[in-house]
């Protein structure tokens, strides 16, 4: 992440705190949750993906400032890497194996 938004993430805990985040995080990914559901139950529209896009964005933020607020920014970082390679590994074993 940038340092700006590291910045607007931390001024956003700040404001409105924590808890509130939280609050928002889980309701973010029901939004996320909900508009997948409806495009695999083939109920997507024009609006689907954008919508989809902007779900995503969103649950990407508010982890983020999960990741700042919990001072664990480069252990998501590592995490993320760690698991990363394990999923390349597994398709590469398939392949194989396939």
């Amino acid at each position: 992440m940038t340092d700006v938004e590291r910045k607007t993430f931390c001024a956003a805990i700040s404001r409105y705190g924590a808890q509130a985040q939280i609050m928002i995080l889980f309701e973010e990914m029901a939004e996320l949750q909900d508009v997948l559901c409806k495009f695999l139950r083939g109920r997507a529209d024009g609006d689907t993906l954008a919508n989809i896009a902007e779900e995503i964005a969103d649950v990407g933020i508010m982890l983020d400032q999960m990741a700042v607020e919990f001072e664990v920014e480069n252990a998501v970082a590592e995490q993320r890497d760690y698991k990363v390679d394990r999923l390349r590994n597994r398709i590469e074993y398939a392949k194989q194996e396939g």
